[in-house]
């Protein structure tokens, strides 16, 4: 396992990409302060990687300013300094006709994967604006609902055309405090959350069809890869995505 000094927060650190993110991370020698709204899957991940005090767990509720600001404060506590955010935390509504959707259900969806978004990448760039050496990465989870929906999710590919937006502002007010900002859009990674995919789900012409997954594994790879980059050059947009699931042509 290399190290070296870099540190890394990932939020929705607990589970799925998330936690694939955070082993990555480790493995390739950062630091990093883990993020999750429960904090034994956080604890079960260090004692899994064998990071000991390369990790640290923060409970964090990214919808919450003061919680996310107690998330930061921890980082910088135990670390120093923050070199990278994967702004990763989210969550869907059940999937259910645009007209069925409660307002609880959309407003649920908006604070975390859009408002928490932004709490978390205001954090960073006061934090990252003021740390010597100045600057730092942030990598946004988009998804390849920022593109182009599914059937009965309003909520989710609103937030995650949201996404979009908040990446490319954050990518432009981020270049005069050398913070580089991009984002990762993710199809069909095997997770708890994409479980459906492999038992059927409704594709745009109604019908349900088995959709192929691949090893998340590779997602956290691809974080790696683009938090590796020299502030000097950013991934703005990552696409990763199985080869075979209906996206090009979707619909």
């Amino acid at each position: 396992m290399k190290t070296h000094d870099k540190v890394a927060i990932v939020t929705g650190a607990g589970t799925g990409i998330g936690k694939a993110a955070a082993l990555s991370l480790l493995q390739d020698g950062y630091r990093v302060a883990l993020a999750g709204r429960r904090i034994a899957p956080l604890e079960q991940l260090i004692a899994e990687s064998g990071a000991g005090a390369r990790a640290l767990a923060v409970s964090t509720d990214v919808a919450n300013p003061a919680s996310v600001q107690a998330l930061f404060d921890a980082a910088i506590t135990a670390f120093g300094r923050v070199d990278v955010l994967f702004n990763n935390a989210g969550v869907g509504a059940p999937p259910v006709p645009l007209e069925d959707l409660t307002l609880a259900q959309w407003q649920s969806v908006v604070d975390i994967n859009l408002t928490g978004m932004f709490l978390c990448i205001q954090a960073a760039f006061r934090t990252m604006k003021a740390q010597s050496p100045r600057g730092g990465r942030i990598i946004n989870n988009g998804s390849i609902s920022a593109t182009t929906p599914r059937p009965n999710s309003i909520a989710y590919t609103a937030t995650k055309h949201g996404v979009s937006g908040l990446t490319k502002a954050a990518s432009l007010d981020g270049r005069k405090y050398d913070i580089a900002v991009g984002q990762i859009d993710i199809g069909n990674a095997a997770t708890e959350m994409a479980e459906r995919m492999a038992s059927g789900i409704l594709q745009a012409n109604g019908e349900i069809a088995v959709e192929p997954l691949m090893d998340v594994n590779i997602v956290g790879q691809s974080v790696v890869y683009m938090a590796s980059l020299p502030l000097t050059a950013n991934v703005m947009f990552h696409t990763v995505m199985a080869t075979k699931m209906p996206f090009a042509g979707r619909g």
